[in-house]
């Protein structure tokens, strides 16, 4: 199980080695059939397969300029001719036919947690290809980035059910690989595997490294897509934001020229453990490893205290960018969660 630093536990006793996931080897086309039928055909009765207004605002050419009236996106005033006319004036804008997408995708450990049938990185892959699809079907073109603790693969923006593929086939070969690893690892028990770690801290503290494990680091991953997008985009991000912190620096910046949403793939268990007894709990980002009572009223209590603080927290550095962020549940409906962002994105632009 995952805490709220990304977190897995395991309880006493357990042999598995570590985290599995259901439809191991779980292929793309199956996948996009899947989701053609459990959530794109509910989408387009929804939203009447008008997908701009599920990310309106993006593909945007400057037409004019005109004063500013309440209700106005602040990020389009003109700041120098607001200073000349001592009044405020905002850009506007008309949409382009064709549009390109980014989706940056974080698919690192703390993504390996979630019900068995529906981990954090299924989650992940399901909400790319949903979003791929829907937009490359509209003639636009989609592109990816995918990252663990750094840039991993760029897959240039291309449209087509060629590319969805693509997409779909890169996140679940990482998933694939990750559950791999981790059932993989030698040594059976988990008491061999905690050996194996307390092995590799020994040695990182021998080079001087302060951590045996590099933690996601979203920041040069924003910044590489702020590179690679020549144009005005729509860039989303999809991640669980277990990260080194700053990385709302570069978010801020990519707010400035392209349109930016902000997705939090998230499981209810990260909030509110379950009382799984005595177990070992270990930092999936930094191998870091504590043993703990889950039973404990007052150490639920501090965890789910702490987990609402980082929550909170990454509130107001989302807002800090000028980006909202909208979360996915694992336990939630992928089209319910994907209207209600569309639903919200409209009142925010009103």
């Amino acid at each position: 199980m995952a805490g709220s630093a990304g977190l897995t536990a395991y309880p006493l006793g357990d042999a598995s080695g570590g985290p599995g996931g259901a439809e191991a080897g779980l292929r793309p086309e199956r996948l996009l059939r899947q989701l053609e039928w459990r959530v794109i055909r509910r989408l387009d009765g929804l939203l009447q397969g008008n997908y701009r207004s599920l990310f309106r605002g993006s593909g945007l050419d400057f037409t004019d300029l005109r004063e500013y009236v309440p209700g106005d996106d602040p990020r389009h005033i003109e700041w120098n001719v607001t200073a000349r006319l001592d009044e405020p004036w905002v850009r506007e804008y008309v949409e382009d036919r064709e549009l390109t997408a980014w989706l940056v995708l974080d698919h690192s450990a703390s993504m390996a947690f979630g019900p068995v049938d529906r981990q954090k990185h299924l989650v992940l892959a399901e909400v790319a290809t949903t979003l791929a699809h829907v937009l490359t079907r509209g003639g636009n073109r989609v592109g990816a980035v995918l990252l663990d603790r750094g840039v991993e693969q760029v897959i240039p923006p291309a449209s087509g059910r060629t590319q969805v593929l693509r997409i779909a086939g890169a996140l679940l070969s990482k998933r694939d690989a990750a559950t791999a690893e981790a059932t993989e690892t030698p040594g059976s028990s988990w008491s061999e595997r905690r050996r194996e770690r307390r092995r590799e801290r020994r040695q990182a503290r021998v080079r001087g490294a302060t951590q045996p494990y590099a933690v996601t680091d979203l920041g040069p991953a924003l910044d590489h897509v702020a590179r690679l997008a020549r144009r005005r985009s729509l860039v989303v991000v999809v991640s669980d934001f277990i990260a080194q912190p700053g990385w709302e620096a570069p978010l801020g910046r990519l707010t400035q020229r392209h349109d930016v949403v902000a997705l939090q793939v998230t499981d209810p268990r990260e909030v509110e453990l379950p009382d799984a007894g005595s177990i070992w709990v270990e930092d999936v980002e930094t191998g870091e490893q504590i043993f703990v009572d889950t039973s404990d009223p007052a150490f639920r209590a501090r965890l789910r205290s702490a987990a609402e603080a980082r929550e909170d927290e990454l509130l107001s550095l989302a807002a800090r960018a000028g980006v909202d962020l909208h979360r996915v549940g694992t336990d939630e409906d992928l089209v319910l969660a994907l209207v209600r962002v569309s639903t919200l994105r409209r009142r925010r632009r009103r």
